[in-house]
């Protein structure tokens, strides 16, 4: 069946039907809630920093509370219409506007050559230092650096695998394994190289070259969330993109939200083809009331604590 703990069959045989196949699923499970609430959070807080930027939206709790149910109300709808005419759809548009946006942020600010030759550079860079990198482990300086990211995006992913590994192979039927490593492994980290060098770059030369600012806006103002939108505003029609960039962050969480339903709720009844409506919705108000829970209701803590719950779930 399309579980977790169907991983574990070599090991256990048929006690993956069992007390301890059942607790693998549901840890699996409640991490890949957990997982998928923390990105909402994240995005949440996004969101809200841009339409701050933009219309002078406060930046509180109420506001985070519709964002949340705006997401995961359109999530609702997407994952009701099915994977082929919601899910698939919304995915497509967002790829597509996301090279968009890429392309805009490449040739618009006239550093492209820059851009290009600090990409490639960085990309022979992170090759040579990947080995020190993965063995370093903070042990003289103790800055606290590994424990804020590493450890935490690193558990962070582990949540997210069960999610992704068995929507991965519910959409790849009919590929071959060729077109499935590619699909999968090389060109979506290929794209993310291109991506990550891209925007990278870009701040370097606003931050070298041009007006700077958006350091301070991270560092000293401690704005993470409003950061891509200070960005944006170097760029022409600021206002447009940075409105593009909103619906582009509301989709991606959208899609998130989506296929985690609809995967959350095959381990759950281990059925690959049995999704009654009623289960995916479930899982969907389940998300919006986790993200809320911890986000809105605890405090300026609710998003540290959930982060918390990943490392330790992960």
């Amino acid at each position: 069946p399309p579980r977790v703990s169907s991983i574990f069959q070599p090991l256990l045989g048929e006690g993956i039907h069992g007390p301890i196949g059942k607790a693998i699923d549901i840890i699996a499970i409640i991490g890949t809630l957990f997982g998928v609430a923390v990105s909402v959070g994240l995005g949440t807080l996004q969101i809200n920093g841009g339409l701050n930027q933009l219309f002078g939206v406060p930046e509180n709790n109420g506001w985070n509370l519709i964002i949340i149910g705006v997401v995961c109300g359109l999530a609702l709808i997407s994952v009701s219409a099915g994977l082929e005419k919601g899910i698939k759809l919304l995915s497509n548009f967002n790829i597509v506007m996301a090279v968009l946006l890429m392309f805009f942020v490449l040739f618009a600010g006239g550093a492209t050559l820059f851009i290009l030759k600090g990409t490639i550079e960085s990309f022979g860079s992170y090759l040579v230092n990947l080995p020190e990198l993965a063995l370093w482990n903070d042990t003289f300086a103790n800055t606290g650096w590994q424990n804020t990211w590493t450890v935490f995006y690193w558990a962070w992913t582990i949540t997210w695998s069960p999610f992704v590994g068995i929507f991965i192979a519910r959409i790849s039927k009919g590929r071959t394994i060729r077109e499935f490593v590619l699909g999968v492994l090389a060109i979506p980290a290929g794209f993310s190289v291109i991506w990550f060098g891209i925007f990278g770059y870009a701040s370097f030369d606003i931050e070298l070259n041009g007006e700077g600012g958006l350091v301070d806006r991270v560092v000293e103002q401690g704005d993470i969330p409003g950061a891509l939108f200070a960005f944006l505003d170097h760029y022409p029609a600021a206002f447009f993109v940075s409105v593009i960039a909103i619906i582009l962050v509301v989709i991606f969480f959208v899609t998130s939200v989506d296929s985690c339903a609809l995967v959350t709720d095959s381990m759950a009844n281990g059925h690959e083809d049995y999704n009654p409506l009623g289960q995916r919705i479930f899982w969907c108000v389940a998300i919006a009331l986790v993200t809320a829970s911890l986000l809105v209701f605890s405090g300026e803590d609710g998003l540290t604590a959930l982060q918390s719950t990943i490392i330790l779930v992960g």
